[in-house]
């Protein structure tokens, strides 16, 4: 046999003998595929897997960045350290009121016709009348008539009997405004002597000037003799002739003043907060369900409270369904006892303040109410600081009992207003003409932002936003423009500054170049709040925006506004207005 051949038969000789070795590996790796793939999980259970732990890995470090980032809202007890006094008005003292007549106003003796009577009937709650009372003086003057005691309403909403001598001190009222207008009880009888004269009644319209009355009441008030206007309320126009802007500041803050009995029940009211702490808050809260109703607002009470509210709306059928979110962003709606509790601790008023609570039914009772008592537990309110038999003469009289209440607002170190109503206006006059009092009045339009926001704030940063929109709403001099808003609200006529100190203040301010004043003003009047990038709310802005929003007569705004939350409306027909007429 050739080599060659040899060879090649004894590789395969050597081949077939590994064949077996070959095989039983190649099992043995097929077995461990096959139990190893058995064993093994699929792909995409494990991508699965990956894919979970990845997430849980994500949570847990999103949720340790919001423990370490996300602010946390605590509302501290106390107000904290303020650069301004909380219970005076900056520059107050050189401002004080001055009502006097001029010498070129002659006596009534002089003016007044014979035979020429005025009689007037007021309409809604104790200071709606009050304007009414107010402005018959003034109308009584313009037609040089006499002006018999004005009767009250005793047919509103609020159902009070009482007449005009059961609330306010007749007597005073006469002898007071002896040298302004000629005041009588009654009608006289007629010149005949058989029986007296018999009132001729009409109305005239809203804001009716000067002239208005000369060419729409006199050529009657002549014929007749004696003339009844019904329904007197804003009948007055509200920008006159000084004179006669001096004059309502006469009869509104000097000739108008509470039976004895209501002003000693009032005092001791006073007292007794006096006795409590040495200075204390007033609250005019107005969260009453006819008032929520009113102003179509949302409260968060979901559908219990609009279903509740709905129904009582239903009562006015000339109110049309409202935007309850858009009502909240322009600031038409009361803010909640809760909110209002946040708004005065962010101004400097800790929890040690003594709050008197004048308010009717609250809506939503103590629950509702909780919140600002654990803001505020010294929480006042006459039927707590009264007892029952104190309070019984006037009980059942609730222009005798709002009158108590305005008797505590007024005497307050701080006033606090959560609707701009006819107590808020009157009492705010009030404040200004006899000393610049504390007045403090939500800027609604700008706080719900915050209010809505405040789970994502910082205490200090909404505290320090809070003290911002609130510029220009705590009742300080000069706040609002002379001459704007309604008058009993910002009586300016009658509002005069110290010469002394404004030339002073003139000199001084002529030292400074207008960089620096620009600067000491921001320095000192402003907590800028670098978190917040509303555009709209520029501190120069504000003020203008404010002034033209809040006193414009033509803005049909209902709440936090300086004008008559109800006057734009028109009303003439049902009581619509009355329910709002505090």
């Amino acid at each position: 046999m050739p080599p060659q051949r040899r060879r090649n038969n004894n590789f395969y000789q050597r081949f077939r003998l590994m064949i077996p070795i070959i095989s039983a590996f190649a099992a043995v790796l097929l077995f461990l595929f096959v139990l190893i793939s058995f064993l093994a999980p699929s792909p995409n259970e494990s991508d699965d897997h990956i894919h979970r732990r990845r997430q849980y890995t994500t949570q847990v470090t999103v949720e340790e960045n919001d423990a370490i980032e996300k602010p946390v809202f605590i509302v501290p007890k106390d107000g904290g350290k303020l650069s301004r006094d909380l219970w005076s008005s900056r520059n107050s003292e050189h401002f004080f009121g001055c009502s006097n007549a001029s010498s070129k106003f002659q006596k009534p003796e002089v003016i007044t016709k014979p035979n020429r009577y005025l009689l007037i009937a007021t309409s809604g709650g104790l200071n709606q009348q009050r304007t009414g009372i107010t402005d018959a003086v003034v109308v009584a003057r313009i037609l040089n008539a006499t002006l018999v005691v004005p009767k009250l309403d005793e047919r509103s909403y609020w159902k009070d009997s009482s007449n005009f001598s059961e609330i306010f001190d007749v007597d005073w009222f006469i002898s007071y405004l002896s040298n302004d207008v000629k005041i009588i009880k009654q009608l006289p009888s007629s010149s005949k002597g058989r029986r007296a004269f018999s009132a001729y009644r009409m109305r005239v319209p809203r804001k009716c000037s000067e002239k208005c009355y000369i060419n729409r009441i006199l050529p009657v008030l002549v014929k007749k003799h004696a003339v009844q206007l019904n329904k007197f309320d804003y009948r007055l126009a509200n920008r006159l002739d000084t004179e006669y802007q001096k004059l309502r500041c006469r009869v509104n803050y000097h000739g108008l003043r509470f039976t004895d009995p209501i002003q000693e029940m009032g005092e001791k009211l006073v007292q007794r907060m006096r006795m409590r702490k040495k200075h204390y808050v007033t609250l005019h809260l107005r969260f009453e369900p006819d008032m929520l109703a009113f102003s179509g607002c949302d409260y968060g009470g979901g559908e219990k409270e609009q279903k509740e509210l709905s129904t009582i709306r239903r009562r006015w059928k000339t109110l049309h369904k409202s935007n309850p979110d858009r009502a909240r962003r322009q600031g038409r709606c009361p803010l909640t006892p809760e909110e209002v509790g946040l708004m005065l601790r962010a101004l400097g008023y800790g929890s040690d303040v003594h709050i008197y609570v004048a308010s009717g039914e609250v809506y939503g009772g103590e629950e509702t109410l909780a919140p600002l008592k654990a803001l505020f537990p010294h929480y006042h309110s006459k039927e707590t600081i009264a007892t029952k038999e104190e309070l019984e003469p006037f009980s059942t009289f609730s222009s005798r009992m709002a009158a108590l209440d305005f008797i505590v607002c007024d005497e307050s170190d701080v006033f606090v207003t959560n609707n701009n109503g006819n107590m808020a206006k009157i009492i705010a006059g009030r404040r200004r003409y006899f000393g610049h009092k504390p007045t403090i009045r939500p800027n609604a339009k700008k706080l719900y932002r915050l209010f809505m926001n405040r789970g994502n704030l910082t205490w200090d940063v909404f505290a320090s936003s809070v003290r911002r929109y609130q510029k220009g709403f705590i009742g300080e001099p000069k706040e609002v423009r002379p001459g704007r808003g309604g008058f009993h609200e910002n009586p300016s006529t009658c509002i005069c500054e110290d010469s002394v100190a404004k030339a002073a203040k003139n000199s001084d301010s002529r030292k400074f170049s207008k960089d620096d004043a620009i600067k000491k003003d921001v320095a000192d009047e402003v907590d800028v709040d670098d978190n917040d990038n509303d555009n709209d709310d520029d501190i120069d802005n504000d003020n203008d925006d404010d002034d033209d929003d809040q006193n414009d007569l033509t803005d049909n705004a209902m709440f936090n506004e300086t004008m008559s939350d109800y006057e734009t409306l028109n009303f003439e027909g049902p009581e619509l207005e009355e329910i709002i007429s505090d």
